[in-house]
């Protein structure tokens, strides 16, 4: 249940604005063993020949490749949120194991979401700066109009410690948009390049959890919340 608490803030405004730089082609496909159908040539070459404008292997503000579209023959692509019933677009990969593992502890943890609350890929003609991490699969606003650009504190204390705690776990890989300068809590990033070593670990990690009953995301935790 929303609180009047949280009406307010959905009702405030704001904007961050982060340094950056400009936009382009996807990557080529990384394998995945739960990847979906790669696309037929003709659908990649009609894509590649609606963009052709843009500059291919341009990267988001956090260093990973820029995607036009997903599902569309490059890094990003729709996948599932086990247990929540919806699908995000992230870029596959370590990536997608990450985001998803925050996703459904937001979901279990502080509240239920619904599908269309979380937004991954943004096409990068719709997006500037610090927002193309959108475009590269490696971003993602969850529930954007509870939590508006620029307002801090739309979390109670016990949700924030759940926040803390995905943080930890994820050891530097992920960025919260409520520790930014221009706060966006909504808003959750990948914050290391490709090249990062804890990207792998982390994920890593994670998939390990995911195959041990009573471990990973939706488990009960001790959490030390913080006034």
């Amino acid at each position: 249940m929303v609180s009047s608490r949280r009406a307010f803030l959905r009702s405030a405004a704001g904007i961050a604005i982060v340094s950056g730089t400009g936009a382009i082609f996807a990557q080529p496909s990384i394998a995945s063993s739960d990847n979906p159908a790669i696309p037929s040539e003709d659908r990649v070459s009609k894509a590649r020949r609606a963009h052709a404008e843009i500059v291919p292997g341009a990267k988001s503000p956090n260093g990973w490749l820029i995607n036009t579209a997903a599902n569309a023959g490059g890094s990003v692509w729709t996948r599932p949120v086990p247990g929540t019933g919806f699908e995000i677009d992230v870029a596959i990969g370590h990536v997608e194991v990450i985001l998803v593992h925050v996703v459904r502890r937001f979901h279990y943890e502080i509240d239920t979401l619904r599908p269309g609350e979380v937004i991954g890929f943004k096409s990068p003609d719709k997006v500037k700066r610090r927002e193309l991490n959108h475009a590269s699969g490696t971003a993602i606003d969850i529930r954007a109009g509870h939590y508006p650009p620029g307002v801090r504190n739309g979390f109670y204390p016990h949700e924030a410690a759940v926040i803390r705690d995905i943080l930890a776990e994820c050891e530097g890989v992920v960025q919260w948009g409520g520790d930014f300068s221009a706060p966006d809590e909504a808003h959750f990033e990948i914050g290391v390049p490709p090249t990062d070593e804890r990207v792998r670990k982390v994920a890593q990690k994670i998939r390990g959890w995911n195959n041990i009953p009573g471990a990973g995301a939706g488990v009960i935790r001790e959490l030390k919340v913080t006034n």
